[in-house]
């Protein structure tokens, strides 16, 4: 575990601080500032919708300058639309917010890739625990996301006003630390052209199932937990415990990244996923007993923990259907999935919990998760064939 490690590790603790803020205020302001009560998530929709749209885009500049130069441009773009959503939020234009997030989609699908350049930055033999790691940054996140939006909710005149002002400033931290990586240099010219054509990569079952279960397992966990400020004001909770629900919400997300990787080197990385479909789960029966604070706590643990076995996993699994020079395509074509799941899970979530209200939103997550699980159980039987055929 190298120095440059711990610094992308910071990188995505910074990363995942602007996310769970974003995720704190951005349904309420959209709340305060839409047209109709419905496109409350809009603005969240926005962030993951500008995702999916940058991903061709972020694959291009990843190819041609390299991790460093591309995460540092994310950056630059997230400093931009912070100021832009607080101009916003200024001037209570709420298609101006919409468009603000959509713009920071951009910082989102570059920074989506730091999982993937720790395994870049490790020795083979460590891949699983350098994504494990680099994953378990996003504990600052954790305990900085809410405190920020809830300290600097009232810095000005305009509720969050202050929060995105201080996100611009996050951007600016990330930037000055990035600087001090130092990542691999870029694939040659003819090495990044090379490759097998990106549908025959994406035809191969194991980027099937890494790609289904990790843009389900994300757009669940995002369907819940973007509903959840929404669902816990309508039933009168403060904006504190909020606050401290998305805390424990992102410490179930990201702690495990201590241990995750050796749980997979150790048990496989299939039954990993499937204790994390298992805690997603349990997350929905929980939520389905009551609307107190004790319900959205455990609930919204349990989703975050289950979040961190499913996508850790995905994202092991992903590295064994590509080789080195096609990973810039592959990695987009994955982020593509997830972002576009993402937008959906936003949009949807905004929508039911205001309309069908929090119950029938977890009864409908139920379908996703069984997807999940099919694709699991389907990997694994090819796999036990396959090794069966092998030994005869």
């Amino acid at each position: 575990m190298n120095p440059n490690l711990w610094l992308l590790a910071v990188c995505q603790g910074l990363f995942l601080t602007n996310n769970v803020t974003f995720i704190a205020i951005n349904g309420l302001v959209g709340l305060n500032l839409a047209p109709l009560g419905w496109m409350a998530t809009l603005p969240v929709m926005g962030y993951v919708v500008g995702g999916a749209l940058s991903t061709s885009v972020v694959a291009r500049t990843q190819t041609r300058f390299g991790r460093k130069t591309s995460f540092q441009l994310g950056l630059l773009v997230a400093v931009a639309s912070a100021l832009l959503c607080c101009y916003a939020a200024y001037g209570k234009n709420f298609w101006l917010l919409v468009a603000a997030t959509v713009v920071a989609g951009y910082y989102n699908a570059n920074a989506q890739l730091y999982r993937f350049a720790a395994a870049e930055l490790a020795l083979p033999a460590f891949r699983e625990k350098a994504i494990s790691l680099v994953m378990a940054g996003g504990l600052l996140g954790a305990v900085a996301g809410p405190n920020l939006a809830s300290y600097t909710r009232g810095l000005t005149d305009v509720p969050f006003a202050g929060a995105y002002l201080a996100l611009a400033g996050v951007a600016l931290l990330s930037m000055a630390l990035l600087a001090f990586i130092r990542f691999p240099p870029p694939p040659e010219a003819h090495a990044a052209r090379g490759g097998r054509p990106l549908s025959e990569i994406m035809r191969q079952p194991v980027f099937i199932v890494a790609a289904a279960a990790g843009a389900l397992g994300f757009g669940v966990m995002n369907l819940l937990m973007a509903a959840t400020p929404i669902a816990m004001q309508v039933c009168g909770l403060p904006f504190s415990s909020v606050a401290l629900v998305l805390e424990w919400h992102v410490i179930g997300m990201f702690a495990p990244g201590f241990f995750t990787g050796h749980l997979i080197r150790r048990f496989g990385t299939l039954p990993i996923m499937a204790v994390g479909l298992a805690l997603n789960v349990l997350c929905v029966l929980i939520a389905l007993t009551g609307v107190d604070l004790k319900q959205f706590l455990a609930a919204l643990f349990l989703l975050g923990l289950g979040w961190n076995f499913l996508f850790t996993g995905a994202t092991t699994l992903a590295l064994t259907a590509y080789r080195p020079e096609e990973k810039d395509k592959a990695q987009g074509a994955l982020n593509f999935c997830i972002f576009a799941v993402l937008a959906v899970s936003s949009l949807a979530s905004g929508v039911l919990v205001t309309t069908q209200g929090w119950a029938l939103l977890n009864l409908g997550s139920l379908l996703p998760l069984g997807l999940t699980g099919a694709a699991l159980a389907w990997l694994a039987l090819g796999q036990r064939k396959s090794g069966a055929a092998a030994g005869v």
